[in-house]
């Protein structure tokens, strides 16, 4: 498959290039900024994003709870409800870390997949990769301890950052992990204390992914693992 001009996202890289011709008309650059809603429960979709920089949280609310159930970055994009035929979702989709991306007019996505085969396949397998992750999260949530679910989160925000240094709040990650404030600042303690992060001034700096690796236990891999095979195999035309 040729080299993709619109390479910082792997999901629209991926694509077949007679696909992406199709929704290049569509896409244009956009900032994601902190806290950007990109979708609200139970409203019309009205974009659908594909970060190139930076991510978005999934997250499930039932007041006063709240959970995180994925992550979206550069692998993949947001308005998996307009991939699977729907208008919107009871999720709440916002950016967590601030970066860039493209959007398109969920309209022209619906059209798009309407009169490309391929590419209602490739997208549909995209929705697949997420459901996977947030079957993990359920998984994980309820059955590993917390400092071990907090180093798999770690690791998936560093996947799509590309570096090791992540802005994060302890109020942030309490949020996205489902537990108070104080309970995370224990774990990242935790971590400090063994030399596997620095954490301050609402950044988090990961000195030793493989240490890191090692807490998660085994949380961390499963959905990574479903994201590669969808990256490459070959594609059905």
């Amino acid at each position: 498959m040729a080299a993709s001009p619109v390479a910082d996202n792997r999901l629209l890289a991926w694509l077949l290039p007679a696909d992406l011709a199709i929704l290049k008309p569509h896409l244009e650059p956009v900032e994601l900024k902190l806290r950007q809603k990109l979708e609200e429960p139970n409203r019309r979709i009205e974009h659908v994003y594909f970060p190139e920089h930076g991510f978005a949280s999934v997250v499930a609310r039932q007041h006063p709870e709240s959970m995180e159930v994925g992550l979206i970055g550069r692998e993949g994009m947001t308005g998996l409800a307009v991939v699977l035929d729907d208008t919107q979702s009871p999720l709440d989709t916002f950016v967590q870390s601030a970066g860039h991306g493209l959007r398109m007019p969920a309209p022209a996505l619906r059209e798009a997949m309407q009169n490309s085969q391929s590419l209602a396949k490739s997208l549909r397998r995209s929705a697949h990769c997420f459901l996977v992750q947030a079957g993990y999260a359920a998984l994980i949530n309820g059955r590993y301890k917390l400092e071990e679910r907090l180093a798999r989160w770690l690791l998936m925000a560093q996947d799509r950052l590309r570096g090791d240094e992540l802005a994060l709040t302890h109020e942030f990650l309490s949020i996205m992990l489902g537990v108070r404030r104080a309970g995370v600042t224990i774990a990242l303690n935790i971590l400090q204390q063994r030399g596997i992060i620095r954490h301050g001034r609402g950044k988090v700096m990961i000195l030793d992914r493989p240490a890191l690796l090692r807490v998660s236990n085994n949380s961390y891999g499963g959905p990574e693992a479903e994201l590669e095979r969808l990256f490459t195999r070959r594609q059905a035309t």
